[in-house]
């Protein structure tokens, strides 16, 4: 058997980030009443902060902004591009969306199922760029935390995907050699080409059919040609 050790992405991977955060959303949308400030519907709303959230997230893998920024700007810059005035919204919505929304436990389709093939067979990680408080309520929400041995987060090493550093660091910490070694995630930039920069063979989630230049090790559509590799 080639490889040893597993290393998961997260969000957007193995955690339907989407729908759960349009489930959040159309929940904050009802509690907070936001149809009187003027956002015609739940997913009107949940279209702009799912568009405006991924790029910066996007942004923040590429060190433009931080953690703090995203918290502090997101919501207002939606309701910017909703051309609703914010200052209308008392609330404080983002500490009330990161309160409902790491408890959504819905996971991509066979995710749950490889995980359930994958176990015992390899020895699995997760390495995540997200909130590490967040990240682990999501895990217990969607009953997969029993699966991975390390889950190693930024705020552990003070490194983020692709930086070589968090990667190295998963690898120490779970006493891997980087030839037994596979990197599996949905971004191309962050999990692909933060994982070859370290010499890691790697798997591309690639559920959109990007082309790209510097090909991944394994690109896959969908989780059930994951099996077909390992």
């Amino acid at each position: 058997m080639k490889y040893r050790h597993l290393f998961f992405d997260l969000d957007h991977t193995l955690w339907d980030f989407d729908r759960n955060s349009a489930e959040s959303i159309a929940e904050l949308f009802e509690t907070f009443r936001l149809a009187d400030a003027g956002i015609a519907s739940a997913a009107e709303f949940s279209t702009h902060f799912i568009a405006i959230n991924r790029q910066l997230w996007a942004d923040y893998d590429q060190n433009i902004i931080t953690h703090n920024y995203i918290r502090e700007n997101r919501f207002p810059m939606v309701f910017r591009s909703l051309g609703v005035d914010e200052s209308t919204i008392q609330a404080d919505l983002n500490a009330e969306y990161l309160n409902i929304l790491p408890r959504k436990p819905h996971l991509l389709e066979s995710a749950r199922e490889v995980l359930d093939y994958l176990k015992g067979r390899y020895t699995m990680h997760i390495i995540t760029n997200g909130f590490a408080e967040i990240q682990a309520v999501k895990m217990d929400s969607a009953e997969i935390a029993h699966y991975f041995t390390h889950v190693v987060t930024n705020g552990l090493i003070d490194a983020k995907k692709p930086d070589p550093v968090i990667f190295q660091y998963a690898m120490e910490i779970s006493g891997a050699d980087v030839s037994e070694s596979l990197m599996i995630g949905d971004s191309y930039g962050a999990d692909i080409l933060g994982a070859k920069g370290v010499g890691m063979d790697t798997v591309f989630y690639n559920t959109g059919g990007i082309v790209v230049n510097d090909k991944p090790t394994y690109d896959i559509r969908h989780w059930n040609e994951l099996m077909n590799i390992l």
